[in-house]
Formats: C-alpha cells, structure tokens, sequence
C-alpha cells in the first residue's frame, strides 16, 4: 500500500464525512491528517505508531493507519460505505462536484447513481436545484457520459499486469497464447482483452478456463472459434480467437494489427491480408517477405503511417535500455513521497546517471509548490548530494505553472537559476481550442521553457484533455528549440502517440518523463516508451537517451 493509496482513502473519508454532514471539527482533523501524509517523506506503511506519530499524526489518526495496514479498511471509513449507495461514491468521482452538491442531488432529487443522475440532467431537473445552474448541469451530464463510457475499460498498465497473469497460467498449461488487439498494440486503453491461443479442441480449452478463476466466459455470446466472457475484478469484456497450432502464425499476426495495416501492399505484390488466405508461413516475418515488405514491429502496425514506413524506412525503435536518466520528477519538497536524497540514490542504483527533480512551482499551493526561499533550499541540497553521488548528477528543474495569460509564475531571475524548466497547465482547465493553443504557444515562447509538460492535461478514463491545436503547439516547439515530453504517468501519456509521428517529422525531440511522485514512479518510463514506439520514436529522437555529459551540454547551451 502506497502513500497515494493510503491517502486516496483518507480523501474518501473526508468526502464522504462532508457528504452526510459530519461535524465539521472531525472532518478537518481528516484533512490536517492527509497534509501530514503528504509531507512524510517516507513510506508510511513501513513506520509503527511512534513513527507515524513522528511525521505529524496524531495518536488517534495514527492508530486508524494502523488499522487500515491490517485490515485495508477502518471502522469510520467502513461505517460511511455502508450507508452510502455505491452509485453515490461513484457520482463523487465528478470534477467539480462535491460532496455537498452530491447530497442535494441524492436527497433533493434521489439520485443514487450515474444512470439516473443522466437521465435527470437530459430531464433538466438537475439545473432547477438551488446552487445549480444550467451551465452546470451541461458539465455533469458531460462527464457522465465520459465515466459511464470508460467504466469497463481499464489503462494499459493494469491490464498488462491481468492479462500477463493469464497468459503464464495458460503457458504453464502449455497451451500457446498471444495477445491480441488493444493489448498487442500497447494501446493506452483497453476496451476489450483478446487473445489468440492454440489448441486442438475448443472444448478441451474451455475444460481448461475453468480452472482459472479470473474468467467467465459467456455461451450465448460465443460463437464458432471465438469465446467471449469477461476478465478480471473489474469484470472487462473478453474475447479469445480460438486456432489450430497449423494456424496460430496467421491469426495470431491477424489479431495484432489493424484491418488498415492488414491492406498494405507493395506494387505487384500481394496485400499482408492476401498473404495470410493464400500462402503458408512459418514466421510472421515470412508473412511481410511474401507481400514484399519491410518487417513492421508490433507497436508499428497501427495502419496510420505505413506509407511513411515503407517509404522513409522502418525506424529503429527506442527501447528501454537507451534511457540514461529520468527528467519531470517530484520529491517531498512538493508533493512527493520521497526525500531528494532517496529519489536520487534509488535511481543511482537502478544504473541510471541522472536525475532531473522538477518539483511544483509556488502556484501549486495545493501541491506543497516551491517559495524562492524552498528552492535555494533545494539548489544547496543538490550541490551537496552532487559532490556525494559523483559522477551521477541531479540537475536542478522546476515544474512551472503555465498561467492563465501564459507567462510562468516565477521571475525570469528565478528561472535562470534552474537547468531547466518543464511549463505546465494545471489550472484552469476548461478553456477553447483556441485559449489553450495560445496560452501554450506563449509559454512555449518563453526563453526559459525547455520541455513542454502534459500538452493536453488529460487524465486517462477520468477527464478529458482540453482542445489544443496540435499542429501548432508542436511547430511552435519546433521553432523554438523546445521538447515535449509524452508525460508516462499511465494516467496520462501525454502527448498522444497519435502526434508523435508529426512531431518527429517536424524535428522536435520526446523526452519520456515518469512524473514520478515516488521511486516506484520511476518505472512509468515504459509506458511512455511503448506509445513513443507506435509514432516511431527512436532512440535518437528521445531527450533523455543523452548521456549525463550531453543532456548537461544541451542545458548549458540552451540558456546560453
């Protein structure tokens, strides 16, 4: 159990405590609770009562952390889920609703879950409640939308880790397997897990399913060769492509690529597709030889940039072995997790030769944001862990807040002090395609950017990016010399590998930026490297595959 979740609970608990108008007294002792955790520094889960009393809890709060370790819940959280409907918990998932207006919709208009919240916003029931504005009702009933239509589906990350633990109970079954689908083509989202496996009769395979427990498989919804259920807690839609092993090469490949991919052809040669019904293989390479092709890896075979491919030549994909050090990353002088110290070493240790720490900048109030006095705090810290860790280098960033006219919030003579500067919006949000392309393209202008944080400020099955002119944010980098990151949180990746052919071609350099909040964040780098490889990114063309000696070069010339 992690900070995060640690304190994702507490936050519930305080939210909940609002909802049924708890005394205010007790819900702030919550809050003050959570501020400590996000300043411990620590792992709190590793720390006994004197310790968790030592980082700012009171013995009360502390004994509840104690209690949650052991149990996952405690007994003030556990009554609240009780009497609350559970469709009320997922309503308090909405931005910008909270808790209070969340009771006047469940007790005014007995609203109780996302479905009839829906159908009273399509009503207009919901902006004839006091508090509550046309306007406003547009907005949840937008949102609805967007949760109601992600709830199955699940980020590439978790569903990596579902399906790979099918995937061993199979081969230790000795039943050959392959993903297929969303989940082959390291898509950001999965929608639906699919797999191709070989087998030598349908009904020995399904014998086999049932052993395992994940699974569900639905009869009336399968049909010859294809059986169709559901995976997982979370109960995603699935679907296995049944094959005989003679056939498993084709389908296989079939299953993971596009139907556009599938149409590829060479002239006077065969389509892939045409391959696949009229030769016999023996390797998915075979299959792109015959139709007088280049060998696409997975990732490549989207069927968006194929021409571009066989044209300018199959890249050779960044891997994760090229990364040399990790940039855009939070210690616990914002809102991190883990010291200076801790973050560097552990990255040290990993093999890596450097650390860009780019805490919160002061607007970020909410994240525990750096005063000029915090950062020459920092800064002297640095030097001294600097002289320690040699020749490992942490270089001295700063996450800057874009503001709402796009300037940084910090003077330029504060930010000359950094080696660079990662620019980003977090707030406001709600902005046009036009506000957001302009106030983007002026911090972009600004001298001191060196890296363009999360372009659109999504978040993955939970908000929506706001609109931005892709084409003009990325010129507007290419023209002023300015990276952009693919933000690797898989709550994010961000830039969308949708753009990161465009932005190769215009020459703009990726930098794969974990946003790590704590040394386990570290790890979100592959992430961002497998939506980098679906737009070609290359080892070349990806920021922090610079050694500590270049990357040091580039800041240096880049503020000269």
């Amino acid at each position: 159990m992690t900070n995060k979740d640690i304190i994702k609970k507490f936050r519930l608990t305080t939210s909940l405590m609002e909802l049924h108008g708890a005394n205010p007294f007790k819900t702030r002792a919550y809050s003050s609770a959570i501020q400590s955790m996000e300043n411990a520094g620590t792992p709190l889960i590793a720390l006994d009562q004197e310790g968790l009393v030592g980082v700012g809890l009171s013995k009360t709060m502390a004994e509840k952390l104690l209690t949650l370790f052991e149990t996952g819940t405690f007994k003030e959280l556990e009554e609240l889920e009780e009497k609350t409907p559970e469709g009320v918990i997922e309503m308090m998932g909405l931005s910008g609703v909270g808790p209070k207006k969340i009771a006047t919709l469940w007790k005014e208009l007995d609203i109780d879950s996302l479905e009839k919240l829906k159908v009273a916003c399509e009503e207009n029931k919901v902006q004839a409640l006091k508090g509550f504005a046309a306007k406003t009702e547009a907005k949840i009933l937008q949102q609805v939308l967007f949760l109601q239509e992600n709830r199955k589906r699940m980020h590439y990350a978790k569903a990596e880790v579902v399906a790979n633990d099918f995937i061993d109970f199979l081969q230790k079954k000795e039943l050959k397997v392959a993903t297929a689908g969303a989940l082959s083509l390291y898509r950001e989202v999965v929608e639906v897990f699919q797999f191709t496996i070989a087998t030598d009769s349908t009904d020995s395979l399904l014998d086999v399913l049932k052993e395992y427990e994940g699974i569900s498989i639905d009869p009336e919804k399968c049909i010859p060769l294809t059986l169709r259920g559901t995976i997982g807690e979370n109960e995603s839609p699935l679907e296995i492509f049944v094959s005989s092993s003679e056939e498993f090469i084709k389908l296989s490949f079939q299953k993971s690529a596009t139907v556009q991919h599938l149409q590829l052809q060479k002239e006077g040669n065969m389509s892939l597709a045409e391959v696949l019904r009229k030769e016999e293989v023996a390797s998915v390479e075979e299959i792109y030889e015959k139709a007088g092709l280049p060998f696409f890896p997975t990732p490549l075979r989207e069927g968006l940039f194929d021409e571009d491919f066989v044209k300018n030549g199959i890249p050779e994909l960044v891997q994760d072995s090229d990364l040399k050090g990790s940039l855009h990353n939070h210690s616990d002088y914002s809102d991190g997790q883990n010291t200076l110290r801790e973050m560097a070493v552990y990255l040290k240790e990993q093999g890596y030769e450097y650390l860009g720490i780019s805490d919160h900048s002061k607007t970020a109030f909410y994240a525990n944001g750096l005063s000029v006095e915090r950062i020459e705090k920092q800064h002297q810290e640095i030097d001294e862990l600097n002289k320690e860790l040699a020749p490992f280098k942490i270089f001295k960033g700063i996450e800057s807040d874009i503001l709402s006219d796009g300037s940084l919030d910090y003077d330029d003579d504060v930010l000359a002090t950094f080696d660079f500067v990662v620019s980003s919006i977090h707030s406001p949000l709600t902005m046009t395609k036009e506000k957001a392309t302009e106030r983007l393209i002026k911090a972009i202008q600004h001298p001191a950017t060196t890296i363009l944080g999360h372009p659109t400020g999504r978040l993955l099955l939970r908000r929506e990016g706001y609109p931005i002119d892709h084409k003009a944010v990325i010129d507007a980098c290419a023209k002023h010399g300015v990276i952009i990151e693919i933000n690797s949180s898989p709550w994010r990746l961000d830039l969308d590998w949708r753009w990161v052919h465009y932005a190769l071609e215009k020459g703009v350099k990726l930098s794969l930026n974990p946003d790590a909040h704590a040394v386990e964040g570290y790890a979100d780098m592959h992430y961002g490297l497998l939506v980098g490889q679906k737009g070609g990114l290359t080892k070349e063309m990806t920021f922090n595959a610079l050694s500590r000696e270049e990357i040091e070069e580039y800041f240096k010339s880049r503020k000269k």
